[in-house]
Protein backbone atom coordinates (compact mmCIF):
# COMPACT_ATOMS: atom_id res chain seq x y z
CA UNK A 1 0.00 0.00 0.00
CA UNK A 2 2.93 2.56 0.78
CA UNK A 3 4.53 1.66 -2.40
CA UNK A 4 1.54 2.46 -4.28
CA UNK A 5 1.03 5.78 -2.48
CA UNK A 6 4.89 6.62 -3.81
CA UNK A 7 4.40 5.71 -7.09
CA UNK A 8 0.84 7.82 -7.68
CA UNK A 9 3.48 10.79 -6.21
CA UNK A 10 5.50 10.40 -8.22
CA UNK A 11 3.54 10.29 -11.12
CA UNK A 12 1.37 13.05 -10.03
CA UNK A 13 4.97 14.75 -9.79
CA UNK A 14 6.04 14.06 -13.19
CA UNK A 15 4.02 15.54 -15.62
CA UNK A 16 4.65 16.45 -19.30
CA UNK A 17 4.98 20.16 -18.70
CA UNK A 18 7.62 19.57 -15.60
CA UNK A 19 9.09 17.33 -18.26
CA UNK A 20 9.32 19.44 -21.13
CA UNK A 21 10.69 22.57 -18.43
CA UNK A 22 13.29 20.05 -17.61
CA UNK A 23 14.93 18.71 -21.21
CA UNK A 24 14.34 23.49 -21.71
CA UNK A 25 16.74 23.42 -18.89
CA UNK A 26 19.75 21.21 -19.70
CA UNK A 27 18.96 22.65 -22.95
CA UNK A 28 19.83 26.12 -22.03
CA UNK A 29 22.80 24.47 -19.25
CA UNK A 30 24.46 22.72 -22.78
CA UNK A 31 23.69 26.25 -25.00
CA UNK A 32 25.68 27.97 -22.31
CA UNK A 33 28.73 25.92 -21.76
CA UNK A 34 29.17 26.11 -25.68
CA UNK A 35 28.26 30.08 -25.97
CA UNK A 36 30.42 30.49 -23.06
CA UNK A 37 33.66 28.86 -24.73
CA UNK A 38 32.93 30.28 -27.74
CA UNK A 39 32.55 33.84 -26.23
CA UNK A 40 35.91 33.77 -23.62
CA UNK A 41 37.51 32.55 -27.06
CA UNK A 42 37.10 35.67 -29.16
CA UNK A 43 37.60 37.65 -25.51
CA UNK A 44 40.83 36.22 -25.87
CA UNK A 45 42.29 36.72 -29.29
CA UNK A 46 40.98 40.41 -28.76
CA UNK A 47 42.55 41.13 -25.45
CA UNK A 48 45.53 39.51 -26.17
CA UNK A 49 46.59 42.74 -28.85
CA UNK A 50 46.43 44.61 -26.12
CA UNK A 51 46.49 43.20 -22.63
CA UNK A 52 49.10 41.32 -20.77
CA UNK A 53 48.59 37.42 -20.59
CA UNK A 54 47.01 37.27 -17.08
CA UNK A 55 45.13 40.46 -17.68
CA UNK A 56 43.81 38.20 -20.50
CA UNK A 57 43.13 35.50 -18.85
CA UNK A 58 41.17 37.03 -16.15
CA UNK A 59 38.77 38.47 -19.14
CA UNK A 60 38.49 35.35 -20.62
CA UNK A 61 37.13 34.03 -17.27
CA UNK A 62 35.03 36.66 -16.17
CA UNK A 63 33.33 36.43 -19.97
CA UNK A 64 33.23 32.50 -18.91
CA UNK A 65 31.09 32.85 -16.18
CA UNK A 66 29.22 35.67 -16.83
CA UNK A 67 27.33 33.91 -19.78
CA UNK A 68 27.32 30.66 -18.02
CA UNK A 69 25.79 32.34 -15.07
CA UNK A 70 22.87 34.06 -17.48
CA UNK A 71 22.24 30.71 -19.12
CA UNK A 72 21.97 28.50 -15.46
CA UNK A 73 19.47 31.70 -14.28
CA UNK A 74 17.63 31.08 -17.34
CA UNK A 75 17.09 27.10 -17.01
CA UNK A 76 16.37 27.60 -13.19
CA UNK A 77 13.39 30.35 -14.32
CA UNK A 78 12.26 27.28 -16.78
CA UNK A 79 12.34 25.14 -13.88
CA UNK A 80 9.65 27.49 -11.67
CA UNK A 81 12.06 28.89 -9.65
CA UNK A 82 11.73 32.36 -8.20
CA UNK A 83 14.89 34.40 -9.04
CA UNK A 84 13.94 37.02 -6.61
CA UNK A 85 14.22 34.36 -3.97
CA UNK A 86 17.71 32.85 -4.73
CA UNK A 87 18.84 36.15 -5.24
CA UNK A 88 18.11 37.18 -1.79
CA UNK A 89 19.55 34.19 -0.55
CA UNK A 90 22.55 34.26 -2.05
CA UNK A 91 23.26 38.19 -0.97
CA UNK A 92 22.85 37.20 2.72
CA UNK A 93 25.19 34.40 1.96
CA UNK A 94 27.60 36.14 0.57
CA UNK A 95 27.66 38.82 3.39
CA UNK A 96 28.12 36.20 6.02
CA UNK A 97 30.59 34.33 3.81
CA UNK A 98 32.14 37.89 3.65
CA UNK A 99 32.57 38.54 7.37
CA UNK A 100 33.57 34.79 8.29
CA UNK A 101 36.72 35.08 5.70
CA UNK A 102 37.93 38.34 5.61
CA UNK A 103 41.10 37.40 4.37
CA UNK A 104 40.18 35.66 1.71
CA UNK A 105 37.94 38.62 0.73
CA UNK A 106 41.00 40.64 1.17
CA UNK A 107 43.01 38.32 -1.36
CA UNK A 108 40.11 39.05 -3.95
CA UNK A 109 40.09 42.59 -3.82
CA UNK A 110 44.03 42.10 -3.79
CA UNK A 111 44.12 40.28 -7.04
CA UNK A 112 41.88 42.88 -9.12
CA UNK A 113 44.39 45.13 -8.37
CA UNK A 114 47.25 43.44 -9.12
CA UNK A 115 45.12 42.96 -12.66
CA UNK A 116 44.27 45.98 -12.78
CA UNK A 117 47.93 47.50 -11.53
CA UNK A 118 49.58 45.10 -13.78
CA UNK A 119 53.24 45.03 -11.94
CA UNK A 120 54.05 42.25 -13.19
CA UNK A 121 52.68 39.18 -16.01
CA UNK A 122 52.85 35.67 -16.49
CA UNK A 123 56.82 34.23 -17.04
CA UNK A 124 58.33 37.55 -15.37
CA UNK A 125 60.74 36.89 -12.93
CA UNK A 126 60.01 38.19 -9.71
CA UNK A 127 61.36 38.52 -6.11
CA UNK A 128 59.03 38.64 -2.92
CA UNK A 129 61.39 38.99 0.46
CA UNK A 130 63.63 35.87 -0.49
CA UNK A 131 61.95 34.61 -2.73
CA UNK A 132 62.56 34.68 -6.11
CA UNK A 133 61.29 32.70 -9.53
CA UNK A 134 59.07 32.66 -12.57
CA UNK A 135 55.24 33.50 -12.15
CA UNK A 136 53.40 30.72 -13.47
CA UNK A 137 49.76 32.40 -12.66
CA UNK A 138 48.10 35.18 -11.17
CA UNK A 139 44.46 33.68 -9.71
CA UNK A 140 41.70 35.73 -7.54
CA UNK A 141 43.60 34.26 -4.38
CA UNK A 142 47.25 34.19 -5.21
CA UNK A 143 49.87 33.81 -7.37
CA UNK A 144 52.08 30.79 -7.84
CA UNK A 145 55.50 30.92 -8.24
CA UNK A 146 58.21 28.37 -9.54
CA UNK A 147 61.65 29.42 -7.99
CA UNK A 148 64.96 28.37 -9.49
CA UNK A 149 65.84 25.38 -7.42
CA UNK A 150 62.15 24.48 -9.48
CA UNK A 151 59.48 25.05 -6.07
CA UNK A 152 56.42 26.38 -6.13
CA UNK A 153 55.58 29.09 -3.66
CA UNK A 154 51.55 30.47 -3.50
CA UNK A 155 51.95 33.95 -2.26
CA UNK A 156 48.48 35.35 -0.73
CA UNK A 157 47.94 38.44 -3.21
CA UNK A 158 47.04 40.70 -0.34
CA UNK A 159 50.78 40.07 0.29
CA UNK A 160 51.89 41.43 -2.74
CA UNK A 161 49.88 44.15 -2.35
CA UNK A 162 51.45 45.58 0.69
CA UNK A 163 55.35 43.99 0.56
CA UNK A 164 57.43 45.55 -2.20
CA UNK A 165 58.17 43.62 -5.20
CA UNK A 166 60.75 43.82 -7.73
CA UNK A 167 60.16 42.56 -11.13
CA UNK A 168 63.53 41.16 -12.69
CA UNK A 169 62.24 41.26 -16.06
CA UNK A 170 59.78 44.58 -16.48
CA UNK A 171 62.27 45.80 -19.05
CA UNK A 172 64.50 44.49 -22.19
CA UNK A 173 67.56 45.60 -20.67
CA UNK A 174 69.46 45.27 -17.32
CA UNK A 175 73.06 46.19 -16.00
CA UNK A 176 75.12 43.69 -14.34
CA UNK A 177 77.06 45.16 -11.70
CA UNK A 178 80.37 43.34 -10.38
CA UNK A 179 82.22 44.09 -6.71
CA UNK A 180 85.88 44.35 -7.08
CA UNK A 181 88.67 44.75 -5.13
CA UNK A 182 92.23 45.98 -5.84
CA UNK A 183 95.69 46.15 -3.96
CA UNK A 184 96.61 49.64 -3.04
CA UNK A 185 99.56 48.92 -5.25
CA UNK A 186 97.75 48.57 -8.06
CA UNK A 187 97.76 50.78 -11.04
CA UNK A 188 93.55 52.07 -10.93
CA UNK A 189 94.50 53.06 -14.99
CA UNK A 190 95.71 49.40 -16.01
CA UNK A 191 93.24 47.74 -13.66
CA UNK A 192 90.29 50.09 -15.82
CA UNK A 193 91.60 49.39 -19.45
CA UNK A 194 91.65 45.81 -18.69
CA UNK A 195 88.29 45.82 -17.78
CA UNK A 196 87.25 47.54 -20.87
CA UNK A 197 88.67 46.17 -22.81
CA UNK A 198 86.87 42.76 -21.10
CA UNK A 199 83.58 44.21 -21.71
CA UNK A 200 84.47 45.52 -25.72
CA UNK A 201 85.22 41.74 -26.48
CA UNK A 202 82.31 40.32 -24.98
CA UNK A 203 79.36 39.56 -27.32
CA UNK A 204 77.18 39.53 -24.75
CA UNK A 205 77.98 43.36 -23.30
CA UNK A 206 76.18 46.15 -24.89
CA UNK A 207 77.94 49.28 -26.88
CA UNK A 208 75.10 51.68 -26.05
CA UNK A 209 74.57 51.87 -22.47
CA UNK A 210 77.97 51.89 -22.44
CA UNK A 211 80.16 50.00 -19.95
CA UNK A 212 81.16 52.42 -16.63
CA UNK A 213 84.22 52.28 -14.05
CA UNK A 214 83.08 53.46 -10.95
CA UNK A 215 85.50 54.49 -7.86
CA UNK A 216 83.86 53.15 -4.71
CA UNK A 217 85.86 54.29 -2.06
CA UNK A 218 89.11 52.75 -0.05
CA UNK A 219 87.93 49.93 1.61
CA UNK A 220 90.13 48.19 4.65
CA UNK A 221 92.17 45.94 3.04
CA UNK A 222 91.32 46.97 -1.03
CA UNK A 223 90.57 49.93 -3.42
CA UNK A 224 86.38 49.31 -4.17
CA UNK A 225 85.46 49.32 -7.66
CA UNK A 226 82.04 48.60 -9.25
CA UNK A 227 82.32 47.42 -12.36
CA UNK A 228 79.19 47.76 -14.63
CA UNK A 229 77.93 46.49 -18.27
CA UNK A 230 74.75 46.27 -19.56
CA UNK A 231 73.26 43.46 -21.42
CA UNK A 232 69.79 42.15 -22.48
CA UNK A 233 67.85 40.77 -19.51
CA UNK A 234 67.38 37.18 -20.86
CA UNK A 235 71.90 37.17 -20.56
CA UNK A 236 72.04 38.57 -17.16
CA UNK A 237 72.51 35.46 -15.40
CA UNK A 238 75.42 34.16 -17.54
CA UNK A 239 77.01 36.72 -18.48
CA UNK A 240 77.52 37.96 -14.67
CA UNK A 241 79.25 34.46 -14.01
CA UNK A 242 81.21 34.97 -17.18
CA UNK A 243 82.02 38.22 -16.03
CA UNK A 244 83.68 36.98 -12.94
CA UNK A 245 85.56 33.99 -14.05
CA UNK A 246 87.05 36.78 -16.92
CA UNK A 247 88.09 39.17 -14.59
CA UNK A 248 89.70 36.66 -12.08
CA UNK A 249 91.41 34.93 -15.22
CA UNK A 250 92.72 38.87 -16.71
CA UNK A 251 93.94 39.60 -13.18
CA UNK A 252 96.03 36.73 -12.51
CA UNK A 253 97.73 37.09 -15.97
CA UNK A 254 98.53 40.78 -15.74
CA UNK A 255 99.90 40.34 -11.81
CA UNK A 256 97.35 42.42 -10.47
CA UNK A 257 96.35 41.29 -6.76
CA UNK A 258 92.95 40.56 -5.78
CA UNK A 259 93.53 41.43 -1.61
CA UNK A 260 91.95 39.62 1.52
CA UNK A 261 91.65 41.79 4.71
CA UNK A 262 95.37 41.97 6.75
CA UNK A 263 95.10 42.63 10.61
CA UNK A 264 98.46 44.68 12.04
CA UNK A 265 99.18 44.62 15.82
CA UNK A 266 100.71 47.78 17.58
CA UNK A 267 102.15 47.77 20.83
CA UNK A 268 100.92 51.74 21.29
CA UNK A 269 103.50 53.47 19.33
CA UNK A 270 101.75 55.46 16.29
CA UNK A 271 104.33 53.77 13.59
CA UNK A 272 106.20 50.89 14.74
CA UNK A 273 104.41 47.84 14.53
CA UNK A 274 104.34 44.86 16.95
CA UNK A 275 107.75 43.03 16.50
CA UNK A 276 107.37 39.11 15.20
CA UNK A 277 110.33 37.08 15.01
CA UNK A 278 110.27 33.65 13.74
CA UNK A 279 111.75 30.52 15.49
CA UNK A 280 114.38 28.64 12.82
CA UNK A 281 115.25 25.05 13.58
CA UNK A 282 113.62 25.11 17.02
CA UNK A 283 115.86 28.48 18.25
CA UNK A 284 114.59 31.91 18.71
CA UNK A 285 115.88 34.50 16.60
CA UNK A 286 119.43 35.58 17.89
CA UNK A 287 119.82 33.04 20.51
CA UNK A 288 122.40 31.58 21.59
CA UNK A 289 123.20 28.02 20.79
CA UNK A 290 122.29 25.75 23.97
CA UNK A 291 122.79 22.78 25.51
CA UNK A 292 121.01 19.97 24.55
CA UNK A 293 120.51 17.31 27.21
CA UNK A 294 120.21 13.70 26.84
CA UNK A 295 118.46 11.25 29.28
CA UNK A 296 119.96 9.82 31.74
CA UNK A 297 121.94 6.65 31.51
CA UNK A 298 122.26 3.59 33.69
CA UNK A 299 125.40 2.15 34.56
CA UNK A 300 126.16 -1.36 33.25
CA UNK A 301 127.33 -2.53 36.45
CA UNK A 302 123.92 -1.61 38.42
CA UNK A 303 125.89 1.86 39.53
CA UNK A 304 124.06 5.39 40.31
CA UNK A 305 122.59 6.75 36.53
CA UNK A 306 125.03 8.64 34.98
CA UNK A 307 124.83 11.93 33.15
CA UNK A 308 125.45 11.85 29.16
CA UNK A 309 125.66 15.53 27.50
CA UNK A 310 126.91 16.45 24.00
CA UNK A 311 126.87 20.29 23.06
CA UNK A 312 124.78 21.35 19.46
Amino acid sequence: MNLQHWRDLMLAAVTPEKVYAILWALFFIIVGLVAANIAAGLTSRLLSRRLSSHQVSFGRRGVYYGILMLFVFSALSELGLNLGVLLGAAGVLSVAIGFASQTSASNLISGLFLVLENPFSVDDWIKVGDTYGVVLSIDLLSTKVRTFDNLQVRIPNETLIKTEVTTLTKFPLRRVDLQLGVAYKEDLEKVRRILMELADGHPRCLEEPGPLFIFKGFGSSSIDLQFSVWTRTENWFDLKNELYLSVKRLFDANDIEIPFPHLSLYTGAVTEPFPVRFAQDGKGAGDEPSEAREPAEEDPAGDEPTQATRRS
